[in-house]
């Protein structure tokens, strides 16, 4: 065996023996690289069904927030930031979830419908849609208060002009009956029969047909055609207080808008403008109360409501003026009572005293004088006027009998 032979020998075991090394170490490098492997596939599987869990948890709740949207009872009572905030959710889910979808569509149409606006305009910013959801559904509470004012308006309308067509209806009855009882009169002045309408004629005309002298059946039917006559000037509902208004201040002084408050002023300036075309119409009244006195007493009236207002007036303001300065001498008086006699008093006597040049016994002296004098000089003239007991006159002899002989013989 040659030398050579043993070096090849050894070369060869040498490279055998790194192969082996070397083959171990790649399988020891392939067996950790597919553990990483397997590591990492379990990972990202883990990630994988980690993230699938969350999304379907996520799509869930995006599923359970978007359910209310499809009843009308949750439309009826839901809030512009719960609209806003189921639209954001479907506008975020409507790519991913059917249901979220069709969600999407019904907040469109809905809003669309109640509040007049596309919710499409305002993408998935629900703060924005919020805000003009909030003012459409202000402007929409207006416009439904209005409506509803106007209906109530509608309706009380309605309901009042079937209440005076029943009252027309019952008062045409009245009248109706009225002119039954009345007819002869009412034939003989040629009365219609809507004048009844006027009070006054138709307690003229009742009169008239009560009358059982012929004395007051004279004086009725006087009555009625002053009534007439007045119907003719001023039509069956007289005159209007607008009309009296203009013609009361023109010929009384003094005479405002706010007499025409008082019921008593508003019928004395009637009876002084009925009184007025009475005479202009040549009525002379009747011999009890002829229009000239009934003017006279009207304007009477009306002259003294005048005054007394104007006096009541000038009573609350000076009255009220009067009031007050008594109200603060009383109370300025009742503190000066208060304070007098008091150590802060004392202290401003002794004071003003100082002030004088008296000297210190001096000053000493006549603080104690004045403070033995407790009692303010006003309350002490109240108190002796109040305890003062009067003299009690006696009445002499002379008094007596003549007293005595005014109310008849003394026993």
């Amino acid at each position: 065996m040659s030398e050579s032979d043993g070096m090849d020998d050894l070369l060869d075991g040498g490279l055998r023996q790194s192969l082996m090394i070397a083959s171990r170490i790649a399988e020891t490098l392939a067996r950790r690289r597919q553990e990483s492997q397997r590591q990492q596939e379990h990972q990202d599987a883990q990630a994988v069904h980690e993230a699938q869990a969350r999304l379907t948890a996520s799509r869930s709740a995006a599923r359970a927030a978007l359910a209310p949207v499809e009843r009308d009872q949750w439309w009826d009572k839901a809030q512009p930031h719960d609209i806003a905030t189921a639209h954001a959710v479907a506008e975020g889910w409507k790519d991913h979830d059917p249901a979220a979808l069709a969600a999407s569509e019904k907040i469109r149409q809905e809003v669309l419908a109640r509040y007049g606006i596309d919710a499409r305009d305002f993408g998935s910013d629900a703060a924005y849609l919020e805000s003009g959801i909030r003012d459409a559904a202000t402007e929409k509470a207006r416009q439904d208060a209005q409506e509803r004012r106007q209906e109530e308006t509608r309706k009380a309308a309605a309901e009042h002009e079937k209440a005076m067509g029943l009252l027309a209806a019952a008062r045409a009855e009245e009248l109706r009956a009225q002119a039954a009882t009345l007819a002869p009169e009412m034939e003989r002045h040629k009365v219609p029969v809507e004048y009844l309408a006027n009070p006054e004629l138709a307690q003229a005309l009742q009169a008239a047909h009560t009358a059982r002298t012929p004395k007051a059946v004279e004086a009725a039917d006087a009555t009625v055609q002053e009534r007439m006559f007045l119907i003719g000037k001023d039509g069956i509902n007289g005159p209007d207080i607008d009309q009296l208004r203009k013609e009361t201040t023109a010929n009384i002084n003094g005479a405002g808008d706010s007499h025409f408050e008082d019921p008593a002023f508003v019928q004395a300036a009637k009876d002084m403008h009925e009184a007025k075309l009475l005479a202009e119409g040549g009525f002379k009244g009747t011999e009890r109360t002829p229009v000239e006195q009934r003017y006279e007493r009207a304007e009477k009236e009306l002259f003294a409501r005048v005054e007394g207002l104007g006096r009541e007036i000038e009573n609350r303001v000076t009255g009220n003026d009067s009031r007050r300065l008594k109200e603060q001498g009383l109370k300025a008086e009742s503190t000066s009572a208060a304070d007098y006699g008091s150590a802060e008093q004392q202290e401003a006597f002794a004071a003003s005293l100082a002030g004088t040049g008296a000297n210190e016994t001096q000053v000493r002296g006549r603080a104690a004088a004045e403070r033995s004098e407790g009692t303010h000089p006003r309350a002490a003239v109240t108190m002796g006027k109040k305890g003062a007991t009067k003299a009690k006159k006696t009445r002499t002899g002379a008094a007596v009998g003549a007293e005595r002989a005014k109310s008849g013989p003394a026993r």
